[in-house]
């Protein structure tokens, strides 16, 4: 179809999607094929666009700093956003065919000359056919809307430019706003072309290192079956994820959301890409309410609307484009000839329309086209115009205008920046763009905030105000596959879903995690123990037995129990210190005795409280020797009684050998080579304490470690050999004839003696924590207590309550006559 056209010194083509379709007829080989012609409603928004490429055109060639005696003249054609008629349009660039004709022409009027510029195309698939031809010849093309990454890609197209930014940014800038708001569990929409296609895989890439995931990922384009759209729709009404990210083209959506319209699914949230997040037609889906998308910044172009509106029914005779939108906005004919159209009466007012084209409040796209003619407009400028005289005779390739722009760099009237990268971009910026209902129930654009990625990492996005979510909730809605994680869980993956879809596994025995969403547990350190929850190590409880124990009172109340008992038994045996029993029984071995079992009952003590090196070295050392200072009078006491029976026969002299001064030396010999053993276990490898960490996982155990193992089982052995020597003897000795033999009861307490530490070694082996002490103690005193007992119980009962039996003659009543 015509474009829009005017002549000039030099003329600037420019291509523009003003309608969505293109008729073409079927080669039948029988006629010459008909031209390829754009058909369908009209995009009122690309026609303002077409319209903003004329405007800067006419300010330009009235500005004395800028080609001053030079006119621009421009070529406007229609693509139809469609690749065949792109590639009809470039050639007709190239060859400088003139495209049409109007009734004043001549059919001799002279072609055109190829264009050294043109500004265009709206898509990127479209750009890119375009391009790719043009690049033969290097004439430059400077785009307003084809953001493909792509064509940033110089080996392919060198002769590329663009006043919007890459996709790259914009796929990065979408991941990364989907990140902020914490939705991981996503939809993705695209076209099914290279707009699409490339914008979506960018995204993709950016959103797996943002650690978003993708529940699917589809395409669709326009000219596509049906049941592919209808699949499509039925994909996302099933889906899990409330959020759908969309890199399509405004014709690819617009069937996507008629068709889910039929069908409503639950309420999304829509993400939406530059070609459609800004464009005033989408507002009336409701279903899209709260929508947020990333657009070119909104700017203001002084005059612009002035020069739109300033149409009139002479003028848009003038060309077949203007005509039709005047014919389609106030449905009626200019010419009187549309079949069933009433014919314009001139009361038509073009400023009472509400439509994508007088709609100036939202100048994005509108002010790259501004910029992308006057970055040509500059280029011609710095080829032809030096000292600012301008030769309009003068002949340049388009290579020329193509080195030249890569060196523009000038800011517009209205205030923009305009200048190229190596790669022919811009720099990047958007802003972001929330759909809002107003006062009146309509939607509207608002902008939020701002995404710059020049900024530090982390805060490239700024929000300046509150953002209308799906449905105007106030609240960020949720989209996940699976809640986080809390702390005291790990994250595992659930098999054959992506890695958002997990499921919370609580750390094991040990482990904490105290992040949100950890992937791993961390154990605890040796000395700290994970708390309930399971999201903090604390450190574990000391144990050790106590003084404030219930346990440790008892023991303790039965130890010093034993000694005051010993004590009273002392000063019983004292005060009858004459008595036949008392001397009968060995009475400086008894009061020995009598010490020792008091510091043995003593000696228990020493093992409760918090270890410390002094008590762990002494409570070892002071149980071992006093038990052998105790086991040693016992076992002198037998002996005496067995040398006692031996010196009752005829020519006996065994007490000579074995009077008090042998007693008192075998008592210290034996107790020596214990205290020796003692010395010897203390400065070779003494018992310390220490922190026991493997016994119990949730608490530390705090004792004395043994050091040396082989000098406590040396001190423990040695009592044990002392104690089983003494039990045979006294056994051997348990029938001497006598009145009150001593023998028995001395067997008696060894065999209850050897009994407690024989089963103490299992029971202190497997009790567990401060239960290792209580057993130790238990078995002191019960072997204390035994002795204790067995050998001067009986001899106090027979002081006090038999005095009648404590008498040399009761004693020796039983004896045979040749024993007195």
């Amino acid at each position: 179809m015509p474009g829009l056209y005017m002549n000039g010194d030099f003329v600037i083509g420019g291509s523009f999607a003003i309608h969505y379709y293109m008729r073409s007829e079927q080669n039948t080989y029988t006629r010459p094929p008909l031209q390829l012609q754009c058909s369908g409603s009209m995009n009122f928004r690309e026609l303002r666009l077409a319209r903003a490429m004329e405007f800067t055109i006419h300010e330009i060639n009235n500005r004395t700093d800028l080609l001053p005696g030079i006119t621009l003249g421009y070529q406007i054609h229609d693509s139809c956003s469609e690749v065949p008629m792109a590639v009809k349009v470039a050639f007709q660039f190239v060859n400088g065919m003139e495209p049409f004709y109007n009734d004043t022409d001549s059919c001799s009027k002279s072609a055109f000359a190829a264009v050294p510029a043109l500004v265009g195309e709206t898509a990127s698939t479209t750009s890119i056919s375009m391009t790719r031809i043009l690049g033969r010849f290097g004439i430059p093309q400077v785009s307003y809307y084809a953001s493909c990454a792509c064509l940033s890609d110089k080996q392919q197209f060198p002769t590329f430019f663009r006043t919007i930014p890459s996709d790259f940014h914009q796929a990065a800038a979408l991941a990364k706003v989907v990140k902020y708001f914490g939705w991981t569990w996503i939809g993705a929409v695209r076209s099914d072309t290279d707009y699409g296609n490339f914008g979506m895989a960018s995204f993709l890439k950016a959103a797996e290192e943002e650690g978003i995931c993708v529940e699917y990922s589809e395409s669709y384009y326009r000219t596509q079956p049906r049941s592919k759209l209808e699949r499509l729709a039925n994909i996302i009404r099933g889906s899990t994820a409330r959020v759908i990210v969309t890199f399509a083209h405004e014709g690819e959506l617009r069937f996507l959301l008629e068709e889910l319209t039929r069908q409503p699914p639950p309420p999304l949230q829509w993400i939406g890409n530059d070609a459609w997040i800004i464009d005033q037609e989408f507002l009336r889906f409701n279903m899209c309410a709260g929508a947020i998308g990333f657009g070119v910044p909104r700017s203001v172009i002084p005059g612009l609307r002035e020069f739109l509106l300033d149409l009139s029914p002479e003028q848009a005779l003038k060309s077949p484009l203007l005509t039709e939108f005047w014919e389609s906005s106030f449905s009626c004919s200019l010419k009187g000839s549309s079949e069933g159209a009433r014919e314009c009466d001139g009361s038509e007012d073009i400023r009472a329309l509400q439509n994508p084209y007088t709609d100036t409040s939202q100048l994005r796209a509108t002010n790259l086209v501004y910029k992308a003619t006057y970055a040509i407009a500059h280029a011609i400028h710095g080829v032809i115009c030096n000292d600012k005289q301008c030769d309009k005779s003068a002949k340049f390739t388009p290579w020329q205008i193509l080195n030249q722009l890569k060196r523009v760099n000038f800011t517009t009237k209205n205030g923009y920046q305009v200048s190229f990268d190596a790669n022919g971009d811009p720099v990047a910026g958007y802003d972001l763009i929330n759909w809002q209902f107003k006062e009146h129930g309509g939607l509207g654009f608002v902008t939020m905030g701002q995404y710059d990625p020049s900024k530090p990492m982390g805060q490239e996005i700024s929000i300046s105000r509150p953002i209308s979510w799906v449905g105007g909730q106030t609240e960020v809605p949720r989209s996940v596959c699976s809640e986080s994680c809390p702390p005291g869980t790990r994250k595992a993956v659930q098999k054959g879903k992506p890695v958002c879809c997990y499921d919370c596994i609580p750390c094991t025995e040990g482990e904490i995690s105290n992040k949100t969403d950890s992937l791993n547990c961390v154990h605890c350190p040796p000395e700290f123990w994970p708390n309930t929850q399971r999201d903090e190590c604390l450190p574990k409880p000391v144990e050790f037995l106590s003084w404030d124990d219930t346990l440790s009172i008892i023991l303790t109340a039965f130890s010093i129990s034993g000694a005051i008992m010993a004590l009273c038994v002392t000063a019983v045996f004292y005060k009858h210190r004459t008595s036949p029993i008392v001397r009968a029984n060995n009475s400086e071995l008894s009061f020995l005795l009598l010490f020792s079992l008091t510091l043995c009952f003593l000696c228990s003590l020493t093992f409760i409280g918090r270890p410390s090196e002094w008590s762990c070295m002494l409570r070892h050392t002071a149980f071992g020797i006093t038990f052998v200072l105790c086991i040693s009078c016992v076992l002198g006491k037998t002996i005496v009684v067995l040398m006692a029976f031996r010196a009752t026969l005829p020519g006996s002299n065994a007490m000579k050998w074995f009077g008090p001064p042998q007693q008192r030396l075998s008592v210290l010999t034996f107790t020596l080579i214990q205290v020796l053993i003692c010395v010897l276990w203390l400065t070779i490898s003494p018992p310390l304490p220490f922190k026991n960490l493997d016994h119990y996982k949730e608490r530390i155990i705090l004792e004395c470690g043994s050091g040396s193992a082989v000098g406590f089982w040396a001190v423990l052995g040695y009592i044990g050999f002392l104690a089983l020597l003494c039990f045979i003897l006294a056994f051997l000795a348990r029938k001497l004839p006598d009145n009150f033999n001593e023998a028995k009861f001395i067997t008696f307490s060894m065999l209850i003696f050897c009994a407690v530490w024989v089963t103490f070694i299992p029971a202190y082996v497997s009790s567990p924590g401060k239960f290792t002490v209580a057993v130790e103690i238990f078995a002191i005193l019960a072997s204390s207590f035994g002795l204790f007992t067995c050998i001067f119980v009986p001899k106090c009962f027979i002081i006090m309550f038999r005095p009648e039996q404590n008498t040399k003659k009761h004693l020796m009543g039983k004896v045979p006559s040749k024993s007195l």
